[in-house]
């Protein structure tokens, strides 16, 4: 299967090095906006080139990866590209998934291509435990935690503020209500109950710190419900303290069975990763396996986690899986 990168960022990096772990497949090409002369990647052999030129390369690519962020890249490039790849994108800005739905699912059909959204480990694998969980216990209760650890999307979104030179922003889950949770207890918590966020911010030189604190702490959809704290460093101390990508996090449900709901059960699935892009990467290539397979069974338009069997994503056989699997 041939597998074409665009953005060379952290989670790019990560598809590259995810690819040499997954034998039926081969990195085909990397697009970038950048000057493609400029952009060294790890595979030899493998060339760069421009995002323009996607459409005239797209018989070169089984599946084309969209690694850009959420908050101005996918939602422009994944209804773009659909129309000449097989795509997939990590879009993960939760509300909005709906929209961006409907949106790739009508540029895919179009062209008769499949595309995937808001694949990774939250949206992703969580979305599953969530969906596996709620079927289990139909009378019960959700939660999700998420942290210690970088937030990609929300790091990445703080970088686009104007007079932002880099950031990183910490999801920090409150030790309280998930103490509260794990022990069987119902809590209706909000957003600003269940996480902190902390942000550290390096500015250009002559930036408004007052004036970007107030832009992070009120935007929508990522720090405006939650207690956000932003720290100002250098760019020598974001460098020393703050290169890695660790992340991870919890779901959660509880609920009552018996005739008389008398016995408590709580399902819980946790992740400790130390490379949050590595990992997000590693489950985007086994969804790129599957979404290779559903194009050649002829189907199109966009689906999403919950519309993919697992067998779909493994390079075993049938026979294979219900032999050391099931």
């Amino acid at each position: 299967m041939k597998i074409g990168i665009v953005g060379y960022g952290n989670v790019g990096r990560g598809i590259e090095s995810a690819v040499r772990q997954n034998a039926d497949m081969t990195l085909a090409a990397v697009f970038t906006r950048r000057d493609p002369k400029k952009v060294e990647i790890k595979t030899p052999g493998v060339p760069v080139y421009s995002v323009d030129e996607i459409e005239k390369r797209a018989d070169d690519i089984d599946v084309l990866i969209l690694c850009g962020g959420s908050a101005t890249d996918l939602p422009k490039q994944t209804p773009m590209y659909a129309k000449f790849c097989n795509v997939i994108d990590s879009f993960d800005t939760h509300p909005k998934i709906p929209d961006h739905f409907e949106k790739v699912d009508y540029a895919a059909k179009q062209t008769g291509h499949v595309a995937l959204i808001s694949c990774g480990w939250d949206p992703g694998i969580f979305s599953v435990a969530r969906i596996l969980g709620s079927c289990a216990l139909p009378e019960g209760s959700d939660y999700t935690f998420w942290g210690p650890g970088v937030s990609q999307g929300h790091s990445d979104a703080i970088r686009r503020i104007p007079g932002v030179k880099d950031a990183k922003e910490y999801t920090i889950p409150v030790d309280k209500a998930i103490k509260a949770v794990r022990a069987g207890e119902t809590p209706e918590l909000t957003a600003r109950e269940k996480h902190v966020r902390e942000c550290y911010v390096v500015i250009e030189e002559g930036a408004n710190e007052a004036a970007i604190e107030h832009e992070i702490k009120t935007m929508p959809d990522y720090f405006a419900d939650y207690d956000t704290i932003v720290k100002f460093v250098s760019e020598e101390e974001f460098k020393k303290n703050h290169s890695k990508m660790p992340h991870g996090g919890f779901v959660f449900r509880t609920g009552k069975t018996g005739y008389d709901k008398e016995h408590l059960n709580v399902m819980e699935y946790n992740l400790k990763l130390d490379s949050n892009p590595e990992f997000t990467a590693s489950v985007i290539l086994a969804y790129a396996r599957a979404l290779d397979r559903l194009a050649k069974e002829g189907q199109t338009g966009c689906k999403t986690v919950f519309d993919i069997a697992p067998a779909y994503l493994s390079p075993l056989s049938g026979e294979e899986l219900r032999k050391k699997m099931l």
